[in-house]
């Protein structure tokens, strides 16, 4: 099997490259570096075929040729996904988001590739149906500052939708919900970095509003058993978005006590303005993704926090 991964020099797309590389699988990485790092990659770098490409602009005519030919499978992750990195430039956002998976879907026509794409949690907004369950159609702020990748990442899905039915292509979508591991950027800007940073500094972890807002955190790992889940499941079985993330909840108040034992240190907290459009709840029902890929979270966060603060210890 021959795998494109688009921004496979990210947080996440490290992960998945090297669980596609314990597969025997040739791998090639579409990445243009605007987030990602080389440096994620570098271990495994003489096992696959890197490009610094970006996906606004790679078109199946104009594409660079792979030394392992064409593509059987596209993991399409290629866009900033923490709120700073992705309001630096929201333009790029979006692009990223709609002309990005628009030039992967031809692609994956043009090869006749299976495609995934890496929906979010961010589709459904500031929720006012909580558990998120795959129907819920969101509450999203079209003009808000989050809008650029909410929006980019709604309007995505919706062109993978048409691809399948209009097309009839084996295109397959998944919502990620927070999550977190080694290889995430020490200035990713999400809650789990920022606070494993200060930590591990000495500083006072930074908190926005009151600290009651709730996410439900992922690892690493676990996230990419089900994106492989879902790449091996039979093409009829597929039947729409699958949220994949971890259902346990916390809030950002109980994030620190539980930072605090894992760290063996009392921590300072910090407290800071709610952003604008920050979601108050966040929590994803994965009932569709038990039953249809066998799949749930393993790994919990305070082992996983563990793995995250020793990884954390050795980039800054």
């Amino acid at each position: 099997m021959h795998a494109l991964v688009t921004g496979g020099a990210g947080f996440l797309g490290s992960h998945l490259v090297r669980s596609l590389l314990q597969r025997q699988a040739q791998v090639t990485i579409w990445d243009n570096l605007h987030t990602g790092r080389e440096k994620n990659f570098l271990a495994v770098r003489d096992q696959i075929d890197f490009h610094n490409a970006d996906i606004r602009f790679t078109t199946p005519e104009n594409a660079p040729t792979s030394r392992f030919g064409k593509f059987d499978v596209i993991f399409n992750l290629a866009c900033p996904a923490s709120p700073p990195h992705y309001q630096k430039d929201p333009v790029y956002t979006w692009e990223t988001s709609v002309l990005g998976i628009h030039n992967m879907l031809r692609l994956s026509e043009m090869h006749g590739a299976k495609l995934l794409h890496a929906s979010t949690s961010e589709v459904y907004g500031d929720p006012s149906v909580h558990p998120q369950p795959e129907t819920y159609w969101g509450n999203v702020n079209t003009v808000g500052i989050r809008s650029c990748y909410d929006e980019g990442k709604r309007a995505a899905e919706s062109i993978c939708a048409d691809y399948v039915r209009f097309k009839k292509q084996d295109v397959r979508l998944f919502r990620i919900f927070n999550t977190y591991g080694e290889y995430m950027h020490p200035d990713d800007g999400r809650v789990i970095s920022n606070f494993c940073v200060a930590a591990l500094k000495g500083e006072a972890v930074p908190v926005y509003g009151d600290g009651t807002q709730t996410r439900s955190f992922c690892y690493a790992s676990d996230l990419i058993a089900g994106i492989l889940a879902l790449s091996d499941l039979p093409r009829e079985k597929y039947d729409g978005p699958i949220n994949l993330g971890n259902p346990s909840e916390f809030t950002i108040a109980e994030l620190v006590g539980v930072l605090e034992r894992v760290s063996g240190k009392k921590l300072a907290v910090k407290h800071f303005p709610l952003p604008a459009d920050d979601p108050k709840v966040r929590r994803p029902v994965i009932e569709r993704a038990q039953k249809i890929l066998g799949w749930q979270p393993q790994v919990a966060l305070e082992e996983g926090l563990k793995r995250t603060l020793a990884y954390f210890a050795g980039e800054i």
